[in-house]
């Protein structure tokens, strides 16, 4: 998440900045190390297959022999050894993010129309066969992560929906990640981390099949194995470290944007956190309550390392400029704290997920509170690209089917065009058609 130059040149002299990020890298997820190292572990695993697959798992993840697919029994009496307020809330997340999804399904509907005379053509919306979801449990458990993946895809029609989670030190699964994939509707969990379970999904080595698409957020060695792996598999997108960006105005309250900030920061040292405001009263404001906040903050050391190595506070001379500039940054997770909130919703084009007003906090989603996916791209992704949700489970199949009478409005064009390119095959096919009418 990071401004490009030559907006920056462009709007020179209507910006200033308050705080600028202390390191300037490359985005995590093309370290040239990881990349090397991703590679030679896939083509291992694509030589030597599972065995491959377990000898990382035992050097990488301290695996022990154990069997490393959880028995239905097994993931249906994760919840039992959960906090009822957790599993309450757990439940909650799944059903409301399931709800999300299927509205926006029953909203893609199969259509079909006649284009010309005799040219009848349509779409069906036709759902994956097999998805394999990564759910992450290393620092912390992202236990909403099921929701925004296994349940998606099950809101999707998907048939077939696994899972692979890493392993906790004493070897299991992570409870609350597993009830959350048997809330969501899993059909089946493997306890397997890191780049050896998203080859062992692409490849077929675990659950009988390769999978057709593999989903979740992960580090940078997921990251970088998804990437490689696409082609073999669809993936979802390429997420990096979680980014927030807030435009605020005078009217934001500088404690809660400061909350909001670190809220984000908390997930990783080298997670990006902005805020692009019109008022430097704020902007300074915000400053003195970040290190207010990180004082007490029990996650300090990750969150205060984020906040200083990557954390930017800029002032814009008007909201046009703001807009602009935030455009520019293209962040993950948007909030928009304004005093006209609904004026930058309607101007604001590219971030993952958008948070309108002093109430709706980034986290409401990342725990799967407010229904919507929480898997967004980042690193500038949102310029073009969309977060993962029920559509992305679907394939918009074209079809076609044209009458006798239809083959004058067809036949000659594509023998004139077909004709221009040299293509004679493509030609006779439409002038053969015309012959025998």
């Amino acid at each position: 998440m990071k401004f490009t130059p030559a907006v920056l040149a462009r709007h020179e002299g209507r910006f200033q900045f308050l705080k600028s990020p202390a390191v300037d890298a490359p985005a995590a997820q093309r370290n040239p190390a990881v990349i090397d190292t991703v590679s030679r572990m896939l083509l291992d695993i694509e030589a030597r297959g599972i065995d491959a697959v377990l000898d990382y798992a035992r050097r990488l993840d301290r695996y022990d022999g154990r069997d490393i697919e959880l028995t239905p029994a097994q993931i249906a009496r994760s919840g039992d050894r959960l906090a009822p307020a957790l599993r309450e809330a757990i439940e909650l997340g799944g059903a409301r993010t399931r709800a999300f999804a299927a509205a926006q399904r029953e909203r893609l509907v199969d259509f079909e129309l006649e284009l010309v005379d005799g040219v009848r053509t349509g779409v069906r919306y036709i759902p994956v066969g097999r998805v394999g979801a990564y759910l992450p449990a290393g620092r912390f458990p992202l236990t909403a992560s099921a929701f925004m993946t296994i349940g998606v895809a099950k809101a999707a029609g998907v048939p077939t929906a696994v899972a692979c989670t890493p392993p906790q030190p004493d070897g299991d699964a992570n409870d609350a990640v597993v009830y959350a994939a048997h809330v969501s509707g899993v059909d089946r969990i493997f306890v397997l981390g890191g780049v050896q379970a998203l080859a062992a999904l692409a490849h077929g080595l675990v659950a009988d099949l390769p999978v057709d698409m593999i989903v979740g957020a992960g580090n940078a060695y997921v990251a970088e194995a998804k990437r490689q792996l696409f082609g073999t598999v669809a993936i979802d997108l390429l997420a990096g470290p979680s980014e927030v960006a807030v435009v605020a105005d005078d009217t934001a309250d500088a404690e809660l944007v400061a909350a909001d900030l670190l809220g984000q920061a908390e997930h990783g040292p080298n997670s990006p956190a902005a805020l692009i405001t019109t008022s430097e009263e704020l902007g300074r404001a915000v400053i003195v309550e970040i290190e207010r906040q990180l004082a007490s903050l029990a996650t300090r050391d990750i969150a205060g390392a984020a906040w200083r190595d990557y954390g930017t506070v800029l002032v814009a001379s008007d909201r046009a400029t703001a807009v602009e500039l935030m455009d520019d940054l293209a962040p993950e997770h948007l909030e928009v704290i304004t005093g006209d909130d609904a004026w930058y919703h309607d101007a604001l084009r590219n971030y993952g997920s958008l948070f309108l007003g002093p109430w709706s906090t980034v986290a409401y989603s990342d725990k799967g509170m407010a229904g919507t996916n929480h898997v967004l791209p980042t690193a500038g992704g949102a310029k073009h690209s969309a977060g993962l949700s029920v559509a992305r489970f679907l394939k918009p199949l074209t079809y076609q089917a044209v009458s006798r009478a239809a083959t004058d409005a067809l036949a000659p064009a594509v023998q004139t065009i077909s004709d221009s390119e040299g293509m004679a095959a493509h030609s006779a096919t439409a002038t053969m058609r015309l012959a025998r009418l």
